[in-house]
């Protein structure tokens, strides 16, 4: 059951250390791996053209994001090509159809051991940041920006790269 499962309950913010014996790493903030700025897609992209761009620009996936900013999911170069392989997709419908619509959001503040955490079961976190956004009659909304995309690689480069033992 969930509510007595480590992960999921620092998945959803509930606890925020499971491990009684955390390595040296684990409070230090996602914001020190110095992830670079991720390559977005529109959802009205074609499977087809996610594809080129993903491969000519050499990334393996990248946040779908609405024009109003909103964070619909992920594409991965894999899972498109197998969709598209299995006729389940043709090469001219949208990215939005082989788009991962269930993923983790992590914010600069967090930690590795919560993101150490999220990729236990996934592959990948989208990196966020809060904006407030306000319009003309003065009303305000939240917005999130895609600021990245952090795997388990990432965590793993940083963690061997700066080894405090």
């Amino acid at each position: 059951s969930k509510f007595v499962n480590d992960q999921w309950m620092i998945k959803n913010g509930f606890l925020n250390d499971a491990q009684e014996h955390k390595p040296w790493w684990w409070n230090i903030k996602v914001q020190k791996l110095n992830l670079s700025a991720p390559l977005i897609l529109l959802p009205e992209v074609s499977c087809q053209k996610a594809i080129e761009i993903l491969q000519e620009k050499g990334y393996d996936q990248a946040p779908v994001v609405a024009e109003s900013g909103l964070i619909l999911g992920m594409v991965t170069l894999s899972n498109t090509l197998s969709s598209v392989q299995d006729g389940n997709v043709e090469f001219s419908d949208p990215v939005t159809k082989v788009t991962y619509d269930q993923f983790s959001k992590v914010i600069l503040e967090d930690s590795l051991g919560k993101l150490s955490c999220l990729l236990e079961n996934d592959h990948f976190a989208i990196v966020v940041q809060e904006q407030m956004q306000f319009s003309g009659n003065g009303s305000s909304s939240t917005k999130q920006t895609v600021l990245g995309v952090v795997t388990s690689m990432d965590l793993l480069t940083f963690v061997s790269s700066n080894d405090k033992k």
